[in-house]
């Protein structure tokens, strides 16, 4: 046995070696190390329900993870992740996947007596394929040729999830103190409560995600970063938003699995990422954006948020319909917090017709609708700008959208430029106009008087 672990081991890393020494482009070697780190969780998850479904099992040994063999576990990730990555010139995903298909079912076997296999062990080598190869594949390969951002960006957001809720979790238990029984036993009011908090500590970190791509055109992978400075969103608050996220949502599972473990697991993220990921993302940055980043990192620290958001670049608009009720009451209520960095403009002043509130960033980004009032709640302040990122989050933007087209106000055209309705019946017909773009600030916008509600 003790030949067929070294084996396992060294022909999969010595593989990837030898590629990686070829390529050049580092970008993509970083993106055969993230299909590693993508094979190596999926492949941990799929040991856990291959137990359970009796597929195969591996003979008490020394060095194991949870009952699998370290080595095997990582020759595993070498084979499923890097390897076809670096090889994707000459080898089509689907001729990947078929040959890795066959090297399983050639290799399994040979493994004996280390592996036991269960009489369906072929069906958990499709379902270890489809579940955890090909995302594995389809995120490196994405990354090693920078296509399809939004998906390497999902992709990227559930290995990161999965490590950070899962694996790094059950690693710390398994050396240290603390189980899943602390969470498992909870009634499910206590569910609720803990999955509610977890959302609400992981919004900005997931909003953070969301600006680096649809601001920044990049990802949080270190080699796979946003092409501009992105200062936007959590960024206008705080430097690290996604690492202060991590950390606290380390210590909330701490505390909820009572693990000593898992806390020291955070605390050395926190120094980790202080004095060695940080100073390293400060010189890269430093020098990709030289005094942008300068002025931005004089206002904006690592660690500690801002109560108001930094701004250097052009006013954002957020244009809203005042002869709207609900639109004119948002309006006021945005007005008398002078946000910053935002001018508030009528909706009948646009050069198209809006069916929905419309945000235009400094940069050029546009959102509609509810997501428009979130990011003009950005501008205001941290507590209000905590409710925006929620307010945006994938599922919850949806369904807030939904309820606020049913309930409060459904899609409705404004009034274009230039063109005069009649004044409703209801509404003053001396109502004072919203500022205009000569005499609004880009940074302290003055508070327009407040237009009648329709």
């Amino acid at each position: 046995m003790t030949v067929a672990r070294w084996l396992s081991l060294a022909l999969p890393l010595a593989a990837v070696l030898a590629v990686g020494a070829r390529e050049r482009d580092r970008s993509v070697r970083a993106a055969g190390l993230l299909a590693f780190l993508t094979a190596g969780i999926g492949i941990a998850a799929l040991h856990e329900v291959a137990g359970l479904a009796g597929w195969h099992a591996f003979a008490p040994v020394d060095g194991a993870y949870r009952g699998m063999p370290v080595d095997l576990w990582i020759g595993w990730a070498a084979l499923w992740g890097p390897l076809p990555v670096l090889l994707r010139r000459v080898l089509p995903l689907p001729v990947a996947l078929g040959l890795l298909l066959w090297v399983d079912a050639v290799a399994m076997p040979a493994l004996h007596p280390l592996v036991s296999l269960g009489p369906h062990w072929l069906v958990g080598e499709v379902v270890g394929l489809v579940v955890v190869a090909l995302p594995a594949q389809l995120l490196g390969r994405f990354c090693a040729d920078r296509r399809h951002l939004g998906a390497r960006t999902s992709l990227q957001v559930g290995v990161f999830a999965a490590l950070l809720l899962w694996l790094i979790p059950t690693l710390a238990f398994e050396v240290g103190d603390g189980s899943w029984a602390g969470l498992v036993e909870l009634d499910r009011a206590g569910m609720l409560v803990v999955a509610q908090l977890t959302v609400l500590v992981a919004a900005p970190a997931v909003a953070a995600v969301v600006e680096f791509a649809a601001r920044g055109g990049g990802t949080p992978y270190p080699w796979d970063p946003p092409r501009r400075l992105v200062t936007t969103g959590p960024y206008a608050y705080l430097a690290n938003p996604m690492q202060l996220a991590a950390v606290v949502l380390l210590l909330f599972v701490a505390a909820v699995t009572r693990s000593v473990a898992l806390v020291l697991a955070a605390l050395s993220a926190a120094a980790f990422g202080a004095a060695v990921a940080g100073p390293h993302e400060q010189h890269d940055l430093r020098t990709r954006y030289g005094e942008s980043w300068r002025s931005y990192r004089r206002q904006v620290r690592d660690w500690w948020p801002r109560w108001r958001p930094y701004s250097c670049e052009p006013a954002a608009v957020l244009w809203l319909d005042d002869g709207c009720g609900p639109c004119a009451a948002t309006w006021r209520m945005l007005a008398r917090r002078h946000p910053v960095g935002l001018r508030i403009r009528p909706a009948r002043e646009h050069e198209q017709v809006l069916w929905r509130a419309e945000y235009v960033g400094g940069d050029g980004h546009t959102e509609r609708g509810l997501a428009a009032v979130a990011r003009g709640l950005e501008h205001v302040h941290l507590g209000w700008a905590f409710v925006g990122w929620t307010l945006r989050l994938p599922g919850v933007a949806w369904l807030a959208q939904l309820v606020t087209d049913a309930m409060i106000t459904a899609p409705h055209p404004a009034r274009p430029r230039g063109e005069t309705w009649p004044t409703p019946s209801n509404a003053s017909s001396t109502a004072p106009s919203p500022p205009s773009a000569s005499t609004a600030s880009p940074a302290s916008p003055p508070a327009p008087s407040p237009p009648p509600p329709a």
